[in-house]
């Protein structure tokens, strides 16, 4: 169980590595795209080294006037 767990973190704090490569925390606005970027690369862990590069696109509806 242990070693599931290390590995766990492992694949994580690699793929929050790979965001701070791309500069996703340091331009992002918090929207939902960007935060949806940022968690999904951080979830592909070491795949974004291997060539996935995961994004997101959507957009929050906006009040009506």
């Amino acid at each position: 169980m242990r070693l599931i767990s290390t590995l766990v973190l492992v694949w994580l704090v690699i793929g929050v590595f790979a965001a701070w490569q791309r500069g996703y925390f340091a331009t992002g606005d918090g929207s939902c795209g960007d935060v949806g970027t940022v968690l999904v690369t951080t979830a592909a862990g070491p795949l974004n080294y291997f060539g996935a590069n995961p994004k997101v696109e959507c957009e929050t509806p906006q009040p009506s006037e």
